[in-house]
């Protein structure tokens, strides 16, 4: 059980210590966790598109049952969005998902869905890490049922709906990177009318050697194929299709920032509403809102901080630089899926870099880039003091105007410029990130931030 831990998203390891023992304890932790808040609901059990994902859900599934709890299997691999709005959708009690979302083959990884489809905050999966313990199931005639279900006909038509989007004459590219998005994410974006170029959309549960992680060196297929193809766009989702990025024709692989702002900005043409976004994530978002006279609220990194803003405020959209993105009207969870439609809805009113040009133009560039540096799990709380005494008073010549401490040190500088260093939350690795309007700017902040960190390594 000393194995188990649950961190940013859920639990993760590799094969060697992610068994279906384990697997099973927290399956019964999280029957305890839903007997004592009082839920006798059913229970979600999603997987993604890995070899050993639908083992561990049956596991998990017939732990549940065995519990007391019906239980709804999806029909086949399901990405984490969908199974989050079954949870709502069909008034469940919560979810379970098993996905190593964009890491490597040899790695799974189980995290809770609480009953609003929203991430679960610390609270909550350090209560069910205390409730870990061995399976302990209830005499064979109170066990649960366990229903196979086919999950993703709502959430498309959920989707329709929101986007509203007709997307007739429109040609996309779509990755699937051979996750769970494959024949959902391009058959909703079929479904509203756009003509759909497929890559990668056949199962391989090694992800054809690779990582599922939509980042620009794995998309430089994509890229290829919206140029040859002519296309509007191309987008890819990750392994378990709830984070998403895109390709343009102009500037290929779109940085995740720019296409926060983009799809921001063509919501507030017929919607109002303050944006949400981590402390990683570019000012641009700030601009955009500052010119519609709407705010912008700042949280830590991890889309579960996102989620609990957006739930306080009455945002528009939230969303953080990695690919991860929500909307109003929907669950408070990142949603490749959906937002790939969003994408199209935008693209066709203006298409992306015409409005991202329009936006830079009006705004000011906007370059930005991140580094990391390899600590120890168990040196990443004395980097961070360390550094608490280390702040310099300027950074790549310029001075440093304002240090906000809620995610690690983000430094601003008095050119409108920042470097921001954080401990990440899912590798031994410290992050170093920095924003401002040129790369050549952005490699000397990140130079510097290097010096810093590695200093106290």
């Amino acid at each position: 059980m000393d194995e188990i831990s649950f961190g940013t998203d859920g639990w993760r390891a590799t094969l060697d210590t992610f068994t279906d023992d384990r697997v099973r304890i927290v399956g019964q932790a999280v029957a305890d966790y839903l007997r004592d808040e009082g839920h006798d609901e059913p229970v979600v059990v999603g997987y993604d598109a890995r070899e050993t994902s639908p083992g561990f859900a049956e596991s998990l599934a017939e732990v549940l049952s065995g519990n007391g709890f019906d239980v709804i299997l999806p029909e086949r691999d399901s990405p984490t969005p969908v199974t989050a709005w079954a949870i709502v959708s069909r008034e469940c009690a919560g979810a379970l998902m098993v996905t190593a979302s964009h890491n490597p083959p040899e790695y799974n990884g189980v995290k809770f869905i609480p009953e609003d489809g929203a991430p679960a905050l610390p609270e909550v999966t350090e209560q069910i890490e205390a409730n870990l313990r061995e399976p302990d199931f209830l005499p064979e005639d109170e066990h649960g049922s366990i229903d196979r279900v086919d999950l993703v006909a709502d959430h498309a038509e959920h989707a329709r709906d929101l986007a509203d989007a007709d997307l007739s004459g429109l040609t996309v590219v779509y990755d699937a990177m051979h996750g769970s998005g494959r024949g959902v994410t391009d058959e909703l974006l079929e479904s509203a009318g756009a003509e759909v170029i497929t890559l990668r959309t056949d199962e391989d549960p090694t992800f054809g050697g690779n990582s599922p992680e939509p980042s620009a060196e794995n998309l430089e297929g994509l890229v290829e194929a919206v140029r040859e193809h002519d296309a509007d766009f191309g987008v890819a989702n990750d392994g378990d299709a709830d984070r998403l990025a895109l390709a343009t024709p102009e500037r290929g692989f779109l940085d995740e920032n720019l296409f926060f702002a983009a799809v921001y900005d063509y919501l507030l043409e017929s919607d109002s509403g303050p944006a949400v976004r981590t402390v990683s994530t570019t000012f641009l978002i700030d601009r955009i809102a500052e010119a519609h006279g709407e705010e912008v609220y700042e949280t830590p990194v991890g889309f579960k901080w996102v989620a609990q803003a957006m739930g306080e405020h009455d945002v528009l959209m939230g969303g953080e630089e990695s690919g991860g993105f929500s909307v109003r009207g929907h669950i408070r969870e990142k949603d490749g899926v959906l937002m790939s439609l969003v994408a199209g809805a935008a693209a066709s009113e203006e298409s992306i870099d015409s409005r991202v040009d329009r936006l830079l133009e009006e705004h000011g560039d906007i370059v930005a880039d991140k580094v990391s540096l390899e600590c120890p799990d168990d040196e990443k709380e004395r980097v961070l003091s360390d550094l608490e005494s280390e702040i310099p008073e300027s950074v790549a010549g310029r001075e440093v105007a304002k240090v906000v401490t809620l995610d690690g040190f983000k430094l601003l500088l008095d050119d409108g410029s920042w470097l921001l260093v954080r401990p990440s939350g899912t590798e031994p690795a410290m992050r170093i990130y920095a924003e401002a309007g040129s790369e050549e700017r952005v490699e000397a902040l990140l130079a510097d931030g290097r010096e810093l960190v590695s200093a106290l390594l």
